[in-house]
């Protein structure tokens, strides 16, 4: 199996590009599917986000093409615009030496009329999503007599997304003879359906990602610095993730930007190393529990803490060291989730930010900030409060135990309920908002096992 770029009879041009790049080693993905792809057969790949599988896709897409001829070699479908235009961005870097090569994004939410311009001149890679695609091809504006690649990115994201009417659409219009290769990060039924309408004897690749996150979209803006802080709240306001992960540098960092978001109104709770375990034990459970949304933190949260279920991860500043950015981004999108991770970049960051694309093979290009506003009536507001009580495993406490108090003694709907931690010494309990004084109110004055316990909000 080739370990290097250089061992693979790539087209000198490609081999530059991907040295400029900062490519040097072939990751697993592109080491198992490359030498199957340009030997012109058709590819089942499992491939994660962070894996390099766009490059594996993107070598192959460049290396039969031809940029002397006015045709359409290559089309790449997405699940979403925002992976397009990160396809279609890694994908101009690889043919950056090669001349003259066309490459187009085609995706909803933007006027049709640039789109039909830029289809008049045959581009030789479209990039786009099912729907955009099929729109334009019903209308005759794309023609794909001469394609001779077929690239399915996230398919299983495409039909989750519910695409699979359109790619039926689609498929129907592609011409007989073309090279199909589908990369999905898992294997649903709707996956093997789609290689057998169009793949002839794919070659099955399972391949590690260079982290464990999975399907996640990668972003970065430029700021100053004075305005991070300002441009970390209308982050928030503007995704309105449930549950966000806001990295930085520094301790005393962590507690400017916990308190600042703390007075835009956000429930925002700080994590560093000068955190004493008590109270680290509060701000995670309270984390879990989603009575806190937002969790500012320095890098001790990004390995080896249980935090599951994190919407979006938002990277203060650029780290030095790209492993960490792996870390950092790899809170997000476990599982089958999927997430977001956002970076923010100064003129002085843009060296690491390098750095952080060559090790995680992604493209990170910056984007203007102000598109982004903070709105304060966007703020997401938890449903939960987290209720401590000063009695644990020690006092033969148990999660059925608090349950039974709070549903039989108390009347509280076991839905208002939500997870109960009980440590050695002190448990926590998600309460619903509605029900909270109804809930502090028996375990402050009713028995639980027969013994009474001091219970109090957790802030």
């Amino acid at each position: 199996m080739s370990k290097s770029f250089s061992q693979l009879a790539l087209r000198n041009e490609l081999l530059l590009s991907t040295s400029e790049m900062g490519y040097t080693e072939l990751t697993d993905i592109q080491a198992l599917s490359l030498p199957v792809m340009l030997a012109g057969k058709d590819v089942l790949a499992q491939a994660k986000t962070g894996s390099g599988k766009t490059a594996a896709f993107g070598l192959n897409l460049l290396q039969s093409l031809d940029e002397t001829k006015t045709y359409t070699h290559g089309l790449v479908l997405c699940p979403t615009r925002e992976l397009a235009d990160q396809v279609a961005e890694q994908l101009r870097l690889l043919a950056k030496k090669m001349s003259n090569v066309k490459i187009t994004t085609l995706y909803g939410g933007i006027p049709m009329n640039g789109q039909i311009a830029t289809l008049k001149h045959r581009p030789h890679i479209i990039v786009g999503t099912p729907g955009r695609v099929m729109d334009h091809m019903l209308k005759h504006r794309i023609s794909l007599k001469d394609m001779q690649q077929l690239v399915l990115d996230e398919a299983d994201r495409m039909l989750d997304m519910g695409f699979e009417d359109e790619l039926e659409v689609i498929f129907k219009h592609l011409p007989r003879e073309h090279q199909t290769l589908l990369f999905s990060a898992t294997y649903p039924d709707g996956i093997a359906r789609i290689s057998e309408t169009i793949q002839k004897a794919p070659q099955r690749i399972e391949a590690d990602s260079l982290h464990q996150s999975h399907k996640i979209e990668q972003l970065a803006f430029k700021v100053n610095d004075e305005h991070r802080t300002d441009a970390v709240a209308a982050l928030l306001s503007h995704y309105q993730a449930q549950a966000s992960i806001v990295f930085c540098q520094t301790k005393a960092q962590t507690f400017t930007v916990t308190e600042d978001l703390q007075q835009k109104g956000f429930s925002a709770v700080a994590l560093n190393g000068d955190i004493e375990q008590r109270e680290r034990t509060k701000v995670l459970t309270r984390f879990a529990h989603k009575s806190a949304l937002v969790l500012v933190a320095t890098d001790v949260a990004s390995r080896g803490l249980d935090i599951d279920a994190v919407d979006l991860v938002v990277n203060y500043n650029v780290t030095d060291e790209p492993d960490v950015y792996v870390h950092r981004i790899g809170r997000t999108g476990r599982a089958d989730a999927t997430g977001r991770a956002v970076t923010l970049v100064s003129d002085k960051e843009t060296q690491a930010l390098k750095a952080i694309e060559a090790h995680a093979q992604v493209v990170l290009k910056p984007k203007g900030i102000e598109s982004i506003r903070f709105h304060a009536n966007r703020i997401i507001q938890p449903e939960y409060v987290t209720v401590s009580i000063d009695g644990g495993k020690r006092q033969k406490l148990r999660p059925g135990d608090i349950l039974g108090a709070l549903t039989k003694e108390a009347g509280i709907d076991g839905g208002d309920i939500g997870k109960i931690n009980v440590t050695n010494q002190i448990s926590f309990i998600a309460i619903k908002i509605r029900s909270v004084k109804r809930a502090l109110a028996q375990l402050r004055e009713g028995k639980i096992k027969g013994k009474r316990f001091k219970a109090r909000r957790c802030v």
